[in-house]
């Protein structure tokens, strides 16, 4: 019984830890003002040495600026594409160390995960990341303490349109189009995440800017989609 007892009280602790913080999360960013016609674009999960140069290619031969929310330990390995990144005018921001989910991890493990991305990113750029995006968007109750000690926002996305499940290259741009909006942050993947997502987005982007740039809107980094703007939940 008194197992039991314990059993119960661990797992009730662990929701409140985990789950519970998403509570927490209506202060974050899902999007920026309905102000203007501007759209930020977003890549998770990179760099990744194959397809994030060929990702760059597609921005800089449509002039466009992204946001790329980079794991730490992966930036390390490639440092030269991040300084590339920072050369041709995106933003840098972080998507923690390891990718780990932050439901497996104590409060310890977080402020790692957080701390050691931000001083490894903000030494391969010049500046350090003011954006954190929780892998798999799963945060828990120490995240928020953590991005307040280093400076960063937590931002999360208004359009998905691929997350655990592969989606069609085409089918992406489609749901993207469908769902533009101004003040919309886009999250896209330039690394493997659900399986052959890079090759996939690959094929996507450039229909995908251009149909943005079609329907009026002007592609910007959430930096500057987020300044002055206070935070907000998807309509």
């Amino acid at each position: 019984m008194i197992l039991t007892r314990l059993g119960v009280g661990a797992a009730a602790g662990w929701a409140a830890y985990a789950w519970g913080a998403h509570l927490l999360t209506l202060g974050c960013a899902w999007r920026g003002s309905r102000a203007g016609r501007r759209v930020a674009l977003t890549f998770d999960d990179g760099p990744d040495a194959e397809w994030t140069p060929r990702v760059l290619d597609l921005l800089a031969e449509r002039r466009a600026r992204a946001s790329f929310f980079l794991v730490g330990e992966r930036a390390a390995a490639v440092a030269d594409t991040v300084r590339r990144m920072v050369g041709e005018g995106h933003e840098v921001a972080s998507h923690g160390w390891s990718h780990r989910s932050l439901w497996l991890c104590g409060p310890r493990r977080t402020a790692e995960e957080i701390g050691r991305a931000h001083e490894t990113l903000a030494g391969l750029t010049g500046y350090p990341p003011r954006h954190f995006r929780p892998p798999w968007g799963m945060v828990n109750a120490a995240m928020f303490g953590a991005l307040r000690r280093w400076g960063e926002r937590c931002v999360f996305w208004s359009i998905q349109p691929e997350g655990w499940r592969p989606v069609a290259a085409e089918h992406q741009v489609i749901r993207v189009l469908r769902r533009a909006h101004p003040g919309a942050i886009v999250d896209l993947h330039d690394a493997e995440g659900t399986p052959h997502a890079p090759g996939r987005l690959v094929q996507a982007l450039p229909a995908m800017i251009d149909g943005l740039r079609a329907a009026g809107y002007e592609l910007t980094t959430v930096a500057e989609l987020l300044v002055r703007d206070r935070p907000l939940r998807p309509s």
